[in-house]
């Protein structure tokens, strides 16, 4: 979950003047909660559904519509700058999303350099999947002239000083030798040429999405800023630059645009053309239960949720909506806003009106059996979350990455995917455990989800059985002893074949089909390969299986 820390005076400086008690006692209501406070500062989580309050001024912003200091849309004017950016076409097939604006008369004194940092990456994780779908880049306007230019550039050319450095590299010693260019080079290394933001004198901006260059540090007295937001998904990179350019305009940031200059058109950003959707009086009232609210009531708590909103007739309303809640893609979204601008707790609870009679499902039956099997030959069971990472499910374990279900707002970065297999995560809590005696033997029951396009919801859902066993005489034989005995005491017969798995030792991994008149599994099992055990920090080896159950 996404943490902003802000201070009281900070809050108190965007119009909001209340005590303590009471702020930590109102904030709840808004949708967030309370991670810790002192003093003098607080920490404050809000969901990853409302980017827009990952700042101070987003914070202060939906407070005063939420106490009725102010209402309705807020009204944000952007003038023309006159700068233009050249998009190369090289960039189609490497990162080719990218919109710019131009921000003046900002205020970086105190603490709000760390501030809009945090922000930036709070954005990189909630919208942008860890850079990969949008990275954003703060710039000092004050030390460069455009025109500027998106190009393509060559892994070995040209040098430039990146961020917190003291020596220039080139943008392929950056993805070898720096350490956040050794932390995303995954996202582009595989590219012939890599992205660069220059300027008219071909002073380097940043090298995205990996770093800024130095020369456009911000620092205190900094007063013009440029904001560039790359990324793969067009939609992804507007919201972002709208949601940073609405958070300082709240603290008096004049607000220019700048065209893209593309090989066939021109496009001018950003664009803050609000969205419109309707909502419906029955509806609201339907699902926030127990309530009558009229349009007019609805009317008045759309604007304390900083919308705009026009009354059609008596069961239909036109809502505006700002270009930087980027939450609202249905009609209840609008709705959910009305019932926290109503008071969520003044909603009066009942119980549905609804009788079911219940069964054991078959499943969870046979999933008894295969529980007490492994305890018994002593296994000790583990419990993981369905979500994980694409850094944990595929790049650690050796993986190649297959189309998966994504999460399309994460709260943690390491919960961005729904898993395809269960191996990463008993990997992980040997990794958790790795202080803890030998032999560890783990196992897990669980469901993971692939993609099926011959579905109705374009996933199928599937049981798994997996285990682990990790000590310092750990062999391809055990493991092959431990999954001959779990398959026949199922009551299958098992067949074997070689095995191309990536996160095994080549020739000490098996593929396996076992089939009985109940049905089918299939599988594999070996030794976990060195390189797999050494991205886990473990030191001893590791052999695994897993197993798919055909329902």
């Amino acid at each position: 979950m996404p943490v902003i820390t802000f201070k009281y005076k900070d809050l108190k400086d965007l119009g909001i003047d209340m005590e303590k008690d009471e702020l930590i006692n109102t904030l709840p209501m808004m949708a967030s909660d309370i991670e810790d406070y002192d003093d003098e500062e607080i920490k404050v989580e809000f969901f990853p559904n409302r980017p827009d309050n990952l700042s101070v001024e987003g914070v202060a912003r939906s407070f005063k519509g939420f106490l009725g200091l102010e209402t309705g849309l807020p009204k944000y004017e952007i003038e023309p700058s006159g700068e233009k950016v050249y998009v190369s076409p090289e960039l189609a097939e490497i990162r080719p999303y990218i919109k710019f604006a131009k921000i003046e008369g900002v205020d970086f004194t105190g603490d709000k350099i760390k501030y809009i940092m945090d922000f930036q990456e709070n954005l990189h994780w909630v919208i942008g999947r860890n850079r990969k779908k949008v990275a954003i880049g703060v710039h000092n306007a004050d030390v460069i002239s455009g025109p500027y230019k998106y190009i393509a550039t060559p892994k070995d050319e040209p040098s430039f000083l990146p961020l917190e450095s003291d020596e220039e590299m080139t943008p392929e010693e950056i993805l070898s030798n720096h350490k956040t260019g050794e932390k995303y080079a995954h996202l582009i290394d595989k590219f012939d040429k890599y992205p660069l933001i220059i300027d008219k004198d071909n002073q380097v901006l940043s090298m995205p999405p990996i770093i800024n260059g130095e020369l456009t540090k911000l620092k205190e007295d900094t007063v013009n800023i440029i904001v560039d937001v790359t990324g793969t998904d067009e939609k992804a990179v507007e919201q972002s630059l709208n949601i940073i350019c609405a958070s300082f305009a709240e603290v008096g940031g004049k607000i220019k645009s700048m065209e893209l200059e593309y090989e066939n058109e021109t496009i001018t950003t950003p664009d803050f053309t609000p969205k419109v959707r309707n909502v419906h009086v029955d509806l609201t009232n339907e699902l926030i239960g127990g309530t009558n609210l009229s349009s007019e009531d609805i009317k008045e708590l759309l604007e304390k949720a900083r919308f705009d909103a026009n009354i059609l007739n008596e069961k239909e309303l036109e809502v505006i909506i700002p270009p930087y809640r980027v939450d609202i893609l249905h009609e209840v979204d609008i709705i959910e806003n009305i019932t926290i601008q109503y008071h969520i707790n003044a909603v009066e609870a009942k119980l549905p009106d609804i009788v079911t009679v219940a069964s054991e499902n078959n499943w969870f039956k046979g999933e008894k059996v295969i529980r007490e099997l492994m305890i018994g030959l002593g296994f000790q069971e583990v419990m993981s979350l369905m979500l994980t990472s694409e850094m944990g499910q595929y790049k650690k374990m050796n993986q190649k990455e297959i189309d998966h279900v994504q999460v399309a707002k994460p709260i943690t970065i390491s919960g961005t995917m729904i898993r395809t297999s269960l191996l990463n995560s008993l990997m992980e809590f040997l990794e958790d455990n790795k202080h803890e005696d030998l032999p560890q033997k783990i196992f897990e029951i669980g469901d993971v989800l692939y993609m099926d396009d011959n579905s109705f919801n374009k996933t199928k859902q599937v049981k798994k059985l997996a285990g682990m066993i990790c000590h310092s005489t750990a062999n391809f034989t055990e493991i092959k002893s431990t999954v001959s005995s779990v398959v026949s005491n199922l009551g299958y017969n098992m067949k074997i074949s070689d095995s191309t798995n990536t996160s095994f030792i080549p020739g000490r991994v098996a593929d396996f089909i076992g089939e009985s008149k109940n049905g089918k599994i299939t599988g594999f099992f070996g030794e976990i390969a060195p390189e797999v055990i050494k991205n886990f920090e473990l030191e001893y080896p590791v052999i695994a299986f897993e197993i798919e159950f055909k329902l």
